[in-house]
């Protein structure tokens, strides 16, 4: 464990969104450079899209009915933290759900279960991405 249970349970919420926030970018980019030949400015808008408050609260939703109760505890205790104000293009309800999100993806990481970290974003990235598809094939002609 990278730190202690008792270190871990002391740290406040803030702390755990932003340690998940880092982690779940790196997952995103990491991604992001996996799925193919994407120029330096694709892979910064694409990295943007993915980790805004508005698609993290999506994310958030596809994952709650998947949480254990000790997960959903911490999704909540991130979620019922009160940080900065909502950034510009989301909702205070959507900052809210990101923040519950990173924290959660923050809390795995420092207990070292990166197996959970890998199944949960791996829900989150074939989701999003059969919406894409979806979207795509019903602009088509």
């Amino acid at each position: 464990m990278i730190v202690s249970e008792s270190e871990l349970s002391a740290m406040s919420a803030l702390a755990l969104a932003h340690m998940g926030d880092a982690v779940y970018e790196l997952l995103v980019r990491t991604e992001l450079c996996r799925a193919g030949k994407l120029t330096a400015g694709q892979l910064h808008r694409e990295t943007v899209r993915h980790v805004s408050a508005p698609a993290q609260a999506r994310a958030a939703r596809m994952l709650l009915p998947r949480l254990s109760e000790t997960e959903a505890a911490v999704f909540r205790r991130g979620r019922n933290s009160h940080g900065h104000a909502a950034p510009k293009g989301a909702s205070p309800g959507e900052y809210h759900a990101a923040s519950g999100l990173e924290a959660l993806f923050g809390w795995l990481y420092l207990r070292e279960e990166k197996d959970r970290i890998r199944e949960l974003f791996s829900v989150i990235w074939e989701e999003e991405n059969a919406a894409g598809r979806d979207r795509i094939d019903s602009a088509a002609p």
